[in-house]
Order: C-alpha cells, then sequence, then structure tokens
C-alpha cells in the first residue's frame, strides 16, 4: 500500500469515528487493511453504514469469523471481512462480546452472512439475534460442543467407527487406553562418546610393518613376503 493511500485510509477512519462516536471505538492498519473496532452493541450500525454510505459502499461480505480467548471476560472477537467492488478496497470491522453475549444477525442485509453466522455458531456457539435459520452446517446431528474453541479436546467427544458385526456406523465415547504403550525416556546416543578428538576415522593405507625391540642392528621385518 502506497503512502497515499494510507493517509486515506486514516483519514476515512477518522472521519467514521466522528460520524459514530459511541459506535467506533479505534481504527488502525493492520496487514495493509484499515481494521475498525466498533461497540458489541453497535456492530451492526457500522456495517449498514458502511454498506449504505456513497463514500464506502462495501456491499460484499467476504468472511465472518471468530477468535477464542478463553483467559478474557470479553471471551470472542468477532471479525467481519468487507470489500468495495466500487473503490476496489477492503475493510474489516471486529468487535469484542463475552461468551454469553448474542450479537445480532446482519443477515437481513448481508444475505452470504446467513452461512457464515451458522458456521460460527456451529463452531464457536455464538447465537446471532434474529437469524431465520440457525442451525449446525459442519458437524452432524446431535454433535456435542463447538469444535473450535480453546477448550474444545483435541480427539472430540465421540468417536465415529463402522461396526462389521451390526453392519452400522456406530458413536462411542472416546477412549484413550494407553496399557499396552512402553515409552523409553532413554537417549539412544549414551554410549556413544561426544568428545570430537576420541573420534579417529578409519584408515585406507595398508597394514603397518611390525618391528621387534632388539637393537637396531637385529631388527628384522615379520612380514615374510618381504624377506
Amino acid at each position: 500500500m502506497s503512502g497515499s493511500a494510507r493517509k486515506l485510509g486514516t483519514q476515512y477512519g477518522l472521519s467514521l469515528i466522528k460520524k459514530m462516536p459511541s459506535a467506533v471505538k479505534s481504527v488502525y492498519f493492520a496487514n495493509n487493511e484499515l481494521v475498525v473496532v466498533a461497540a458489541e452493541t453497535k456492530v451492526n450500525k457500522v456495517l449498514y453504514f458502511l454498506q449504505n454510505h456513497s463514500m464506502s459502499r462495501y456491499k460484499s461480505l467476504i468472511d465472518l469469523t471468530a477468535v477464542d480467548y478463553p483467559e478474557k471476560f470479553k471471551r470472542f472477537e468477532l471479525v467481519y471481512m468487507l470489500l468495495s467492488v466500487d473503490f476496489n478496497t477492503r475493510i474489516r470491522v471486529k468487535t469484542f462480546i463475552p461468551e454469553l453475549f448474542q450479537p445480532k444477525s446482519v443477515s437481513h442485509f448481508f444475505k452470504a452472512a446467513n452461512w457464515m453466522e451458522r458456521e460460527v455458531m456451529d463452531m464457536f456457539g455464538i447465537n446471532f439475534l434474529y437469524h431465520n435459520d440457525l442451525r449446525r452446517i459442519l458437524t452432524d446431528y446431535g454433535f456435542e460442543g463447538h469444535p473450535f474453541r480453546k477448550d474444545f479436546p483435541l480427539n472430540g467427544f465421540t468417536a465415529t467407527r463402522y461396526d462389521d458385526t451390526t453392519k452400522m456406523i456406530l458413536q462411542e465415547p472416546t477412549e484413550l487406553s494407553q496399557e499396552y504403550r512402553n515409552f523409553d525416556y532413554q537417549t539412544p546416543w549414551r554410549n556413544i562418546s561426544t568428545s570430537s578428538h576420541n573420534y579417529r576415522p578409519p584408515s585406507t593405507n595398508p597394514p603397518a610393518r611390525s618391528f621387534s625391540t632388539v637393537p637396531e642392528k637385529q631388527v628384522e621385518f615379520v612380514d615374510d613376503e618381504l624377506e
């Protein structure tokens, strides 16, 4: 992003704060995109303004997702990614909500939000008010929990398998039996010296001749082939 485009984006973000001081908390740049932080109760107002104002016209909702921070009171960061085809620009609108907070659906003015909100509900457990068909979209019927939450176990709560005896697909509680697992915590290199000066590479030269310890005049070769 050029310096002039970044300057225009900053000016536009500051103008949003002036127009909606109770709805827009702050603006900043991240990865060359303008990010607008909105109040959790006013995020729909900000999104509607960005969609319909003549100087923005962010008509396309590219994506909607969330990030889980279990250690925070406002546990979820809800992120909307918008695209303006008329001005060829992108903008991100994010808000922070507590675990039990229910944001209002934007599916009545962003049609693409219908399935996106269902996905966020399925993966994170965030319920959107006034959604006309808020049900799971990625997990199976009767699935327990929400996989993208940080407190969801990696192995899940149930395991699915095919039983050849009953000719049926069964769902059973996950069991991790480890009585047959043997772990060797000893290093395999414990018997090998790590001192570099003790290492002697094998010689490719022929074997050396052996000499006796008799005086110099009586020295004889041991190798019979040389006699």
